[in-house]
């Protein structure tokens, strides 16, 4: 016989109890869906990572923080209750970048420059001549190789006298710019407070210092654009100056810095800043955070998925046992008809297989179709600002790759009754009523 022939069989054999095949492949289906949509979701985070990785460039890009303050960001993170065992071990952390940490850092081979800067802060941005204002939430434009994914325009001047800054998209459009290209070499006024006079002031707009930026570049929607619009070191010092008009300078001092280094060194330079109290990353370091936390979210779904096909594969069990128990003296009479014990073992392992085979290919079939909602839901909701983010992905291979498996699984599940079915005696199965 033909293996069409017997692919036919074990399909029609399936459909005898319609009910019971069923509610098995409804089993392996949950299992599936939930595996296969974890699937999609993580190739589909992936991707628009690599995306970003390979546009932003970056790779002799380091940040730098005091190992206290990254530290200290870790252990906002952090729910557990912390044990209080020495006095004063609760105070604050000196988290400041000092001189002589940047000096040293120079030092180290491979560091081709380093920048250290102050936190700034800015109230409101708004178009020289309009009324219109929105909030400013800034970055500073950093030295070396980082690509500035830009949608018009270029990347700000480190080293500019100018006070230059580089907009994000959806700011541009809120501006009133739909076209980037329309905006690029307007002038801005920025609204800076003052932090000391804003305690005294009367009323806000009376501690707020206006500040007139180019606008030379507009940047396109990205992991970089949500850290905020960017300006350059010229207007990021001026904005700290007025931050800190009459405060004590120990209160202004570095907690950030960024270096240009050599990438094949990077390893070890982050090692060499470990050792002087710095804590260095990488953009690939970054990255990696972030396809962590939802590799971590992703691996607790196909866990679920998992169970899911394990509760599945019992099933498969059940049936197959149940079919083999009607089918008794069937299988008695194909023996005594001269069908042998691994054709009758084929046939059960196949009815299996056909089980595993038809729960996958409806996971796949509803979790490409919910996969494509979420996207299209996503895009015009969370993700709006990200038009090149696929929140899913389904590849080919992924889907052949988690088939197979379902299929082995669905064949292992039915070794047993295959197994008990191809042992039959077939002068005791025929007398079986």
């Amino acid at each position: 016989m033909k293996v069409l022939d017997i692919i036919r069989d074990a399909n029609a054999n399936l459909l005898r109890n319609k009910m019971r095949s069923f509610l098995t492949i409804l089993a392996i289906f949950i299992g599936s869906f939930v595996i296969i949509l974890s699937t999609g979701i993580s190739a589909g985070v992936n991707d628009f990572v690599d995306k970003q990785m390979s546009a932003v460039g970056g790779e002799g890009y380091v940040e730098i923080m005091n190992t206290a303050a990254s530290e200290q960001v870790t252990q906002m993170f952090n729910q557990d209750a912390q044990e209080y065992t020495e006095p004063g071990e609760n105070e604050n952390t000196d988290i400041y970048i000092s001189d002589k940490q940047i000096e040293d850092a120079r030092k180290i081979d491979g560091v081709k420059s380093i920048d250290a800067f102050k936190n700034a802060s800015a109230e409101y941005i708004k178009m020289k001549g309009e009324n219109k204002r929105f909030k400013l939430n800034l970055n500073l434009v950093p030295r070396g190789n980082l690509n500035m994914d830009l949608s018009a325009g270029r990347k700000a001047d480190p080293d500019a006298e100018d006070y230059e800054i580089i907009v994000q998209q959806n700011l541009a459009e809120s501006l009133g710019y739909d076209n980037p290209e329309d905006i690029v070499g307007k002038t801005a006024e920025i609204a800076v407070p003052s932090t000391v006079a804003c305690f005294t002031a009367a009323k806000r707009s009376d501690c707020l210092t206006t500040i007139e930026a180019k606008i030379v570049g507009v940047q396109a929607p990205g992991i970089l654009a949500m850290a905020g619009s960017r300006a350059n070191l010229a207007l990021w010092n001026k904005i700290n100056e007025i931050n800190n008009e009459n405060m004590p300078e120990e209160n202004n001092r570095a907690i950030q810095a960024t270096a240009d280094v050599d990438p094949a060194k990077a390893e070890d330079i982050k090692k060499a800043m470990a050792d002087l109290g710095l804590t260095a990353m990488t953009i690939e370091d970054e990255v990696g955070q972030i396809k962590t936390f939802f590799d971590a979210m992703l691996a607790v779904l196909s866990i679920f998925g998992g169970i899911a096909l394990l509760a599945a594969a019992i099933g498969i069990i059940n049936t197959l046992l149940m079919s083999v128990q009607e089918r008794t003296r069937e299988i008695g009479l194909d023996k005594a008809l001269g069908m042998s014990n691994g054709r009758v073992f084929l046939n059960f392992a196949l009815e299996a297989i056909m089980l595993g085979f038809w729960g996958s290919v409806f996971g796949i079939a509803i979790s490409v179709l919910i996969g494509q909602a979420i996207n299209s839901v996503t895009h015009d909701s969370i993700l709006k600002d990200l038009p090149s983010f696929q929140l899913t992905i389904f590849r080919p291979e992924d889907l052949l790759g988690v088939t197979v498996l379902i299929m082995l699984i669905a064949l292992i599940a039915g070794v047993l009754p295959a197994r008990k079915a191809s042992k039959k005696d077939p002068i005791d199965a025929l007398r079986y009523e």
